[in-house]
């Protein structure tokens, strides 16, 4: 047999050197190809599926999940089977629906010539009544007030004194110095956009409907001058009561503010959200409006605060002093979740679904052991995670340095497992204190409002504007923590701030919308 000469085998070693090469870009082509399989399925899911990340109860009984759990079992004290007790909830009738509600009563009586027998001419006496009940409701009506003060002055003065003395009747201070706004009506124009979402230019045309013309741009000066001149020192009193807390929830999302300085009118602008927690017995959402994302905006807002505060995965917060950051399970959770999403229907793909099966089941466990320790006390609570929450930790940590190395880390389950893995000295923080909850999702729920309103009113003329709203919207949304209706929240703060000077605010206590002496129509009525 023929030798290849010195020419051929250097072109043999070439073509094994270029095999290797393709083999290695076609392995990369694939993962790039899997990848994008998997956000497609992803879009596919956020834009036309459930947004629900309820687990199926069916969904991890697989052998493989025997590893950790048999482990773990022993040390919960877990029993095979775990019996749920399920009770009927109770109907609500319509006695208890309408208990709460004033009652117009109206008598439907028979004259007194009606009221004879017509067999025997006898008198007849009431034997008993037939009551129907509706609902009435009175739709919002505009009329005009007319605030008269009385002067008085001495006769006998005017014509033989130099002097005349004159005296005028007590009357309250305008909220609006000779303006047409009252009280209500700034609390209704507020409340209609800040608690319900309606826009300026709607409810624009909702008055003339009543019978006003008043353009929305008058509006808009309503809420400016009465957040700048009366809410804003509230705002303050509450900023300085938030930080005396010890525990803290934050969050921001963005905003379009159109006319920003140096900026073009469809860039981001951000609104902060920072609340109490949940065993606050001063509950307090306050809403932060900042240019930008950048993280100097928490550091100020937080400047001189020590505690325990609850983020997402966002790094600005890592620089804020004196703070401990707690992370949340829920965003964790969600991307083992949205892993299964993407690898849903993938044929090749059974052992990366059973991966992330098993990672979601790890959080659900202990998503598990808090709905059961909700009710408890703070000291109550840690001692319960420190028995049922820490063996789940252990074996969860475990489990996930070993898949670190064995799934792919471009994968949306290999991007799970990296989120955890980075986010893990945030996720284990509840571990140190009752007080602290396993996620976020009380300030995500409180930002919530402000999220749904800017689709309808899309965006903020100024910064002006975008700081009136954080105000109104602070105040809406930390009268509704405390159980309050804002709008007559609000209709009270106007008709009380003006009459006093706001220099001693922080004596207000009867002001507070955790006060238990506001007017009585100002309670939200309970559910129950």
């Amino acid at each position: 047999m023929r030798k290849p000469d010195k020419k051929t085998q250097l072109t043999i070693e070439e073509l094994e050197k270029k095999n290797e090469q393709l083999e290695q870009e076609k392995k990369k082509l694939e993962a790039q190809m899997e990848w994008y399989k998997q956000q497609f399925t992803l879009l596919q899911q956020k834009r036309f599926g459930t947004s629900s990340e309820k687990t199926n109860k069916d969904q991890f009984e697989l052998p493989l999940f025997n590893e950790a759990e048999v482990s773990s079992a022993i040390l919960l004290a877990e029993p095979t089977f775990e019996t749920i007790n399920y009770t009927r909830k109770k109907k609500i009738g319509r006695a208890d629906k309408l208990k709460d509600l004033p009652v117009e009563t109206i008598h439907y009586d028979l004259s007194d010539s009606e009221k004879v027998c017509l067999e025997c001419d006898h008198s007849m006496h009431e034997m008993s009544t037939q009551i129907r009940k509706e609902l009435k409701i009175i739709p919002a009506q505009v009329t005009v007030v007319e605030h008269v003060q009385h002067i008085y002055s001495c006769r006998h003065c005017e014509e033989h004194a130099i002097k005349t003395p004159i005296k005028k009747a007590e009357m309250p201070n305008p909220v609006i110095p000779k303006g047409l706004a009252s009280p209500s009506a700034i609390a209704y124009v507020m409340t209609q956009k800040f608690a319900d979402g309606l826009p300026l230019y709607r409810q624009e045309k909702q008055l003339e409907r009543m019978g006003i013309s008043l353009n929305r741009q008058t509006l808009s000066n309503w809420m400016l001058s009465s957040t700048t001149r009366w809410l804003k020192p509230f705002y303050d009193e509450l900023y300085q009561r938030l930080r005396e807390e010890k525990v803290l929830h934050a969050d921001e999302t963005v905003l379009q503010v159109l006319d920003e300085p140096g900026k073009k009118a469809e860039s981001k602008s951000y609104m902060w959200l920072y609340r109490t927690g949940r065993d606050s017995k001063t509950p307090i959402v306050l809403f932060d409006y900042q240019a930008s994302r950048a993280k100097e905006n928490p550091q100020k807002f937080l400047n001189g605060y020590q505690g325990y505060l609850h983020v997402d995965g966002y790094a600005a917060y890592e620089s804020i002093q004196n703070v401990e950051l707690a992370g949340c399970w829920a965003h964790a959770r969600r991307k083992f979740d949205e892993a299964l999403k993407a690898l849903k229907g993938a044929p090749a793909s059974a052992d990366r679904t059973t991966v992330a099966k098993k990672g979601l089941n790890f959080c659900n466990r202990l998503f598990a052991i808090e709905r059961k320790i909700k009710d408890k006390t703070p000291e109550e609570r840690l001692e319960i995670r420190k028995n049922d929450s820490q063996p789940v930790l252990d074996d969860f940590l475990v489990w996930l340095k070993e898949q670190k190395d064995i799934v792919a880390p471009k994968t949306a389950t290999g991007t799970a497992i990296s989120y955890t893995l980075k986010q893990w000295p945030k996720l284990k923080t509840f571990m140190k204190d009752g007080r602290i909850e396993i996620d976020n999702n009380r300030a995500e729920r409180s930002i919530k409002p402000f999220v749904i309103g800017r689709k309808n009113w899309l965006f903020a003329v100024s910064t002006r504007g975008a700081t009136s709203s954080a105000i109104a919207y602070s105040l809406v949304e930390t009268a509704k923590e405390n159980g309050v209706n804002p709008f007559f929240y609000l209709q009270f703060l106007f008709e009380e701030l003006p009459q006093r000077n706001l220099e001693k605010i922080a004596e207000f206590e009867d002001l507070m919308p955790w006060s238990k002496t506001l007017p009585k129509n100002c309670y939200i009525q309970s559910k129950k």
